[in-house]
């Protein structure tokens, strides 16, 4: 449990310790600090509800997927802002269980460039990725960094989020979903 609070700390001390200077945009470097100081600061607050891990069947053998579970019971809590041009940030953190019924707890940055329909602009899609560090109880909790895509679709103050995590045959290759309410 240790190297999973570590890696919280270390998440959260770097929020803490950015220092956004939004007078110029000196690089990219720059640029990444300022989006996590603006959406650190944002009053906007998320609730994460893991819905389901579905496991793609056509990369597993069935004897495997009939012993994982796809239920992720858990909850998570983050801020979240939309800049300027309507693209959607987060800094986060996740518990739920994994495919064996352990808890994984996750913690990261996203990221979405967000499309809008309708004359309200009340729905949209959203296309990025998430930087985050997980662990897990297969990998006796070792922090793992974990660069993944995210895609949503979402209503208002409604999202349906979704990743697909990689993998080898019996391994990975599991489509993540989980709703997100902003409050």
């Amino acid at each position: 449990m240790k190297p999973i609070i570590s890696a919280t700390v270390l998440l959260a001390s770097l929020s803490f310790n950015v220092i956004a200077d939004d007078a110029a945009d000196n690089g990219v470097w720059d640029r990444i600090k300022s989006n996590v100081q603006k959406t650190w600061d944002s009053p906007t607050r998320d609730l994460y509800v893991p819905l389901n891990t579905w496991h793609a069947r056509f990369m597993y053998d069935k004897e495997k997927t009939d012993q994982y579970n796809e239920r992720p019971w858990g909850i998570g809590y983050g801020v979240s802002r939309f800049d300027e041009d309507g693209d959607w940030h987060s800094i986060y953190a996740m518990e739920f269980q994994d495919s064996h019924n352990e808890i994984e707890p996750i913690v990261g940055y996203g990221y979405q460039k967000n499309w809008y329909f309708g004359e309200s602009n009340d729905w949209r899609l959203g296309l990025g990725f998430t930087a985050a560090v997980t662990a897990r109880h297969d990998y006796g909790y070792i922090p793992i960094p974990l660069p993944l895509p995210l895609f949503s679709v979402e209503y208002k103050k409604f999202a349906l989020q979704n990743t697909y995590i990689p993998g080898t045959y019996n391994n990975g290759n599991v489509l993540f979903t989980w709703a997100r309410w902003q409050f």
